[in-house]
């Protein structure tokens, strides 16, 4: 009886309920004592040594983060006095940094841990005292060139040069404007083929915040600051029409490039900050190659997994990760598996309990039963998972449930759910190998975000899913 007891209660264990702490551990970096550590930027400099760039302008060399024992972590001021940068990365011995007012880079000359070589690279863009022209950047594209979205004049206005627009800054310091139609940048990253990604969030012209692709040339959705292309003498952006839809507006402007994935506003996050990219090659679990977006007011991190169809981008977001301690704004993933984020908030508040946080995730080596991706199919999609499934619940159509709605395209402030749908799913054809399941929809429809919730759905070993959720933002439907 007590070798039975024991027995059942390892079982229950084995399946009970997963929990974040299964899979990935989440841990607090100790913060230098008596400082406001508001972190907008990361970069991961040579030696294991990580740079941070706060909200208020001091930039911070870490030692120790990488470390079993985080209580050894030290911690030296390398500058002070830069204008709230929000994009940062090393290259050969200069810390790069987008700030507000421009792009420069600053190195330790002399060797004694402190900043003492200031550049400014470029500084083409307008700016006033408004508090929210922000300024965010990428890390450097396969030509050297840096990617920075410029926030509006207080979120709805153009008051400074090529605000509301994606701006290339090139090694030399060229200025090259290469998208329109943008409101408010939370945060950029790239793909794992090299194309530029930008969370923009609700507002004018956003229903919902969204993933949006910057392939150059295109218009994005907010007019706002279209006037700027006579700067340049480029062509005028598109002038869409408020009360319209995205889907309806493309069909006018080839220019108009839909968001990739949208973030439904209070069900995925609503405040979607930094990307990066998983080319960790399995270091930090099976997601090779899907992006992570980090989310400022409910300090979390959403997986999401691209496919690209008719030559546009389009996907999933799962939520993910969970429970840190402030706002997330910049994301940086190691090659060796760690994930380091940072924190504030200020100015909007968060989940996280705290005004500031510096933090790192490492995965504990144990796969979740999960989706792992959702792809479109010309009548349906079709779900990849971690592990085999059940086959008789998979097959199950009582475990699937689809709705699907789209947002209006307008001029005031986001926009609720609209034009909703059911879609049925009127087939659930298991693979052999139990790894995939192809679902036939009727009713799928173009330009919808198409929500999937899975119930009762187990793996064949009897693990029980993590995250049964997957919001699939469809612009185009695939060929036969």
């Amino acid at each position: 009886m007590k070798f039975f007891s024991l027995y059942l209660s390892t079982a229950l264990a084995a399946f009970a309920a997963p929990q974040q702490s299964d899979f990935y551990q989440r841990q607090e970096i100790p913060l230098p004592p008596g400082e406001i550590m508001e972190i907008g930027s990361v970069a991961l400099l040579p030696e294991q040594k990580v740079a941070v760039a706060t909200r208020r302008g001091d930039i911070w060399i870490c030692e120790g983060a990488y470390g079993d024992d985080l209580s050894k972590v030290t911690w030296k001021k390398f500058a002070q006095g830069q204008h709230e940068p929000f994009g940062m990365f090393w290259k050969d011995g200069w810390l790069w940094m987008t700030q507000r007012p421009e792009v420069s880079r600053i190195k330790d000359s002399d060797g004694d841990g402190v900043a003492d070589t200031f550049e400014t690279i470029c500084d083409d863009w307008g700016i006033n005292g408004d508090y929210h022209e922000y300024a965010f950047g990428t890390e450097p594209d396969k030509e050297g060139n840096i990617w920075i979205t410029l926030c509006l004049t207080g979120s709805g206005a153009a008051n400074s040069d090529w605000r509301g627009w994606a701006v290339r800054v090139t090694p030399e310091g060229k200025m090259i404007p290469t998208c329109s139609g943008i409101r408010s940048p939370g945060g950029m990253g790239f793909n794992a083929k090299g194309d530029v990604f930008y969370c923009d969030n609700q507002g004018l012209w956003n229903g919902s915040s969204s993933v949006k692709w910057l392939k150059p040339g295109s218009f994005q959705g907010n007019p706002t600051g279209n006037k700027y292309h006579k700067l340049a003498n480029l062509p005028a952006p598109p002038e869409p029409v408020s009360g319209s839809r995205v889907e309806t507006e493309r069909a006018k402007f080839p220019t108009f490039i839909p968001p990739a994935v949208v973030l439904p506003h209070g069900k995925v996050g609503q405040s979607p900050t930094g990307i990066v990219c998983d080319t960790t090659k399995g270091k930090f679990g099976p997601w090779a190659d899907q992006l992570y977006v980090a989310e400022q007011c409910h300090s979390q991190v959403q997986r999401v997994c691209l496919e690209e169809v008719n030559g546009i981008y389009q996907g999933a977001v799962f939520h993910f990760l969970e429970g840190f301690e402030a706002g997330l704004i910049p994301l940086r993933l190691d090659p060796s598996g760690i994930m380091f984020s940072g924190g504030s908030n200020r100015g909007w508040a968060s989940r996280g309990s705290k005004p500031f946080t510096f933090e790192r995730v490492k995965w504990t080596g144990k796969t979740p039963f999960e989706m792992l991706t959702m792809f479109a199919k010309p009548d349906g999609f079709e779900l990849t998972f971690t592990e085999p499934v059940d086959a008789k619940a998979a097959a199950d159509l009582a475990n699937y449930k689809m709705e699907a709605w789209t947002y209006i395209l307008q001029s005031s402030y986001g926009s609720p759910e609209v034009d909703k749908t059911s879609p049925k799913i009127t087939a659930a054809k298991v693979s052999p190998d139990g790894l995939k399941v192809r679902l036939t929809v009727d009713g799928c429809v173009k330009g919808h975000v198409h929500h999937l919730t899975l119930s009762n759905i187990k793996a064949a070993s009897g693990a029980e899913m993590w995250h049964p959720q997957a919001f699939y933002t469809l612009n185009e439907i695939p060929a036969k």
